[in-house]
């Protein structure tokens, strides 16, 4: 097996009060979870200044108050705490809470489930035990409000965007996107392929809690029949049966 390159973080500049913690320049699961640990360890202690911390993939961007600290000194501080991660990087942190969340595959409800087990090499029944065998983790959430971006999925997945768009797929799709999972809070055009579909809405601003995953959240995805969805879809909690397990 390729030994994994060595972690080499950087700060970068982002906007007027912004720096980026940059620890990978693709999704590989050490700088993902130094990313993680990096963005755990600003939140328990968050520098003078700091307005915002918004972990990404292999990344952590830091907004902060340009009259109260000054980007230079920020980035130092935080640079020398990613490198001391990054000596010595951790796997992924053991998950504080694991949802199940009901899909139907194929079908209507996942119209590229066959062209991506194709891909991979396996059946269409193969790809959806290898989507829910995974041990997903809400890697990061974005590109619309309360987008979540899951995984990683075995190697065979890391699949490149289709070559023409997929002119919409509707709000809780799921899509497979680069050994990631993507549930979509919208409907939306996409250059990924639509695999299966859930009830859950991972973005509800009528809710309470508008969105309920977190980064770090562990997931699994439960297959259902295509005539148990629609009653999911319809529950009226925006859930769709998905339960929550704390675990620490």
């Amino acid at each position: 097996m390729e030994a994994e390159p060595h972690l080499t973080p950087e700060a970068l500049p982002a906007g007027i009060d912004g720096v980026l913690v940059r620890f990978a320049l693709t999704p590989e699961p050490r700088a993902m979870a130094a990313a993680q640990m990096l963005a755990a360890e600003l939140d328990r202690q968050a520098p003078p200044g700091v307005t915002e911390i918004a972990p990404g993939l292999v990344s952590v961007l830091l907004r902060f108050d340009r009259g109260t600290v000054q980007r230079a000194a920020l980035a130092q501080l935080v640079l020398t705490r990613a490198r001391a991660i990054a000596a010595d990087p951790p796997a992924l942190p053991a998950p504080a809470r694991r949802w199940t969340i009901p899909a139907g595959f194929g079908g209507e409800h996942g119209p590229q489930l066959a062209e991506v087990a194709a891909a991979i090499g396996a059946s269409e029944a193969e790809a959806v035990e290898q989507v829910c065998a995974a041990d997903l983790r809400v890697l990061t959430i974005g590109y619309a409000p309360g987008q979540p971006y899951l995984g990683l999925l075995p190697e065979p997945w890391n699949l490149p965007r289709m070559s023409a768009l997929n002119p919409r797929v509707p709000a809780g799709a799921i899509v497979a996107a680069v050994r990631q999972v993507v549930m979509f809070t919208a409907d939306s055009a996409t250059g990924w392929r639509q695999i299966a579909l859930t009830g859950f809405r991972a973005f509800d601003p009528a809710r309470s809690e508008p969105m309920p995953l977190k980064p770090g959240d562990a997931v699994r995805y439960a297959p259902v029949a295509a005539s148990e969805l629609p009653a999911l879809i319809a529950s009226g909690d925006g859930l769709g049966g998905a339960r929550l397990e704390v675990l620490a």
